[in-house]
């Protein structure tokens, strides 16, 4: 679906119920297949065109928003509209918790049986997966490089992060180079205009959003100083997860190295465990960020299962949530400010070099063992990029693949 398409929706309807907000993206949430920009295009067809809770121009104003901001990008539209049309913060739960809980419940339920999946032909299911992740993540690389990248300025900041990244593992490191993409944005990516300033008038005050963003701001600073003084490994479950999700620039996928970087490096998830089920949220409706519930159920260490899933979701959704709340009542007059939209544009840059890092190590070298992988990758990358088959079947095929490939 296209946010572009020249369909004009009529005129936009009276705020509704909370209960009407979580119907709609119940639907929503179960058969939004096809990562944030499909998802994106769902909202227009459901809740602009036919549903006519808002304008054209409004929503392309609130896409925009959460573009810029950090965190999963579908999720904080869907947030945001449930806050206009549910009149205020219960719409927009109402909204979250429906567009997430399909997905999460799937992702949580294939953890729950994953330590019970073994055998050749088990193993050869999650390295069908492993090789999806390959896929997947080449195919975000392939369209964030042309969208992101377009000039020799933005390419060398991606080249820089990726360096970056290679040279120093670690969380840190993936900080930095988003930190280095957005001074050097400041300096290199000030050619292109800001745009126009839009018309955002959701029922948010400015001392509520005031709140939010300082809220966003002490658990970000304080929750890892709380943890190194000698606190739970709850709260460091909740303190890896919360920090992933306030640096996640570009889309879900961005999450990985971040992710993988919080509970892999330190034991917490094996990179096998982490790999299958990244592939299989490739499968799932709704957003990716739900491999989050994944990682929380299978940890090594309590809490796990049904607790440490929700602390993982909850943390990894609740930074993005609270930036685009903040961010509701100062949107118009802060895009507008040339600054702001070059340090977001290196920023941008920054991601994509991240996640060629990540492609690398652990993505590639933890599934292409053998030339069959290799061809495998590529003939899911080529069903993607050229023949734009949906992200499900490409996982339903390489599963079947790998499974198949334990009798040869």
């Amino acid at each position: 679906m296209n946010l572009s398409a020249p369909q004009e929706a009529a005129a936009p309807q009276a705020r509704g119920s909370v209960g009407e907000v979580f119907a709609a993206f119940l639907k929503l949430g179960v058969m939004s297949f096809g990562g944030p920009i499909a998802h994106l295009g769902y909202y227009r067809e459901e809740l602009v065109i036919r549903r006519r809770w808002l304008d054209e121009t409004t929503y392309a104003d609130l896409v925009a928003l959460c573009q810029f901001l950090p965190g999963p990008a579908s999720s904080q539209v869907g947030f945001s509209l449930g806050i206009l049309h549910g009149n205020g913060l219960l719409g927009g739960l109402a909204a979250w918790l429906a567009f997430t809980l399909p997905s999460a419940i799937i992702m949580f339920a294939f953890a729950s049986v994953a330590g019970r999946f073994t055998g050749p032909l088990a193993q050869g299911f999650l390295h069908g997966l492993k090789l999806v992740a390959v896929t997947v993540v080449a195919q975000a690389i392939w369209g964030m490089t042309k969208s992101l990248t377009p000039d020799k300025p933005r390419a060398a900041i991606a080249l820089a992060a990726l360096a970056v990244v290679v040279l120093f593992p670690g969380s840190l490191a993936q900080i930095g180079g988003i930190v280095l993409g957005a001074l050097a944005g400041l300096w290199l990516c000030r050619a292109e205009g800001a745009p126009a300033s839009g018309g955002l008038n959701f029922p948010v005050s400015r001392r509520a959003g005031g709140i939010a963003l300082v809220l966003f701001a002490v658990l970000l600073v304080a929750t890892p100083l709380v943890v190194a003084a000698g606190g739970s490994h709850g709260l460091a479950v909740f303190d890896a997860f919360y920090r992933s999700g306030a640096l996640v620039f570009g889309g879900g996928h961005v999450v990985l190295p971040l992710l993988q970087a919080e509970v892999v490096t330190p034991g917490w998830v094996s990179n096998e465990t982490f790999l299958a089920g990244y592939g299989l949220a490739q499968a799932v409706p709704g957003p990716l960020f739900t491999f989050a519930a994944y990682l929380g159920a299978v940890m090594n260490t309590p809490p796990n299962g049904f607790a440490g899933a929700a602390i993982a979701l909850f943390a990894l959704l609740l930074p993005g949530m609270l930036l685009v709340y903040g961010m509701l009542p100062f949107w118009d007059s802060f895009r507008t400010r040339p600054t702001a939209q070059a340090a977001m544009r290196g920023t941008n840059a920054a991601v994509v070099g991240i996640l060629g890092a990540a492609l690398y190590n652990p993505v590639w070298t933890s599934a292409v063992l053998a030339p069959r992988d290799f061809a495998l990758a590529l003939f899911g990358f080529l069903l993607l990029t050229v023949w734009k088959l949906p992200s499900w079947v490409v996982v339903v095929l390489l599963a079947a693949a790998g499974t198949l490939s334990q009798f040869l």
